[in-house]
């Protein structure tokens, strides 16, 4: 008998990170080598924020270069899109439930924050002073989006006849939500800024990995019970997603 060899393949290297010049703006580029990969690809992260790059295991920095080089036109017209909606001031707006709100102070040092309606528009008026803008406007969207995830979250465990172990909200980047092993749900509460069915749909995407810890038909199916209007706020979502982690709450 001939002895037989299995082909090692030699661990990929870390991940290296660098920043690229993109019409004028420097992001950080994360570049990962992978073993298996036959060509370059190129994504920008949710909010427009940073890049990621793979690439074929060894592949020499200037065919890296040349490749981001062919590429600015592609990055500067998929950025663009993020300039201008993504900074939080006064006069400027923000979405809450999916309908625009002006920001306004009131002026101020003490009091709440509110949406109302103020001559037929929507307005939501923060107190304090200047600098705690963003950081009130936060405190709101986060009460707000407990507010609506905990009743939601009630109200579809009681469907399934299933227990959430908790609920916490997290600014997370990858994901909208998630659910452990052990029932414990997580979501973005960034989703407060999105229209009720989008809020709806994603209580019930993670209520529904309670029973259904996957992502077949009997999952989907249980979460079209639960959420009719799943496929239209799915859509929604793989549309206006990264525009929501693109507001610099900072």
């Amino acid at each position: 008998m001939f002895p037989s060899f299995k082909r090692r393949i030699q661990p990929a290297p870390p991940a290296t990170t660098r920043q690229i010049e993109v019409a004028g703006k420097s992001l950080p580029l994360t570049i990962k080598q992978n073993a298996r990969a036959t060509r370059m690809t190129l994504r920008i992260e949710p909010g427009g924020r940073a890049l990621k790059m793979t690439i074929p295991q060894g592949l020499p920095e200037r065919e890296v270069n040349a490749f981001l080089t062919r590429h600015q036109g592609w990055l500067m017209t998929k950025l663009a899109r993020f300039s201008g909606e993504s900074q939080i001031e006064e006069g400027g707006s923000i979405l809450i439930r999916g309908v625009s709100h002006r920001i306004e102070r009131t002026g101020k040092i003490r009091g709440l924050t509110e949406a109302m309606m103020v001559d037929d528009e929507p307005v939501l008026r923060v107190s304090g002073g200047e600098e705690h803008l963003n950081r009130r406007i936060v405190d709101f969207l986060k009460k707000e989006a407990r507010q609506d995830l905990d009743r939601l979250v009630a109200i579809y465990t009681g469907r399934i006849g299933r227990r959430a172990k908790s609920v916490s909200l997290k600014d997370t980047r990858s994901r909208w939500g998630s659910c452990s092993a052990d029932g414990a749900l997580s979501f973005c509460w960034r989703i407060v800024m999105a229209p009720p069915k989008v809020i709806a749909y994603l209580a019930a995407h993670e209520v529904a990995h309670l029973k259904e810890m996957n992502h077949g038909p009997d999952f989907w199916a249980l979460c079209e019970r639960l959420c009719p209007d799943t496929n239209d706020a799915k859509r929604w979502l793989r549309r206006n997603g990264t525009m929501l982690h693109a507001i610099d709450f900072d």
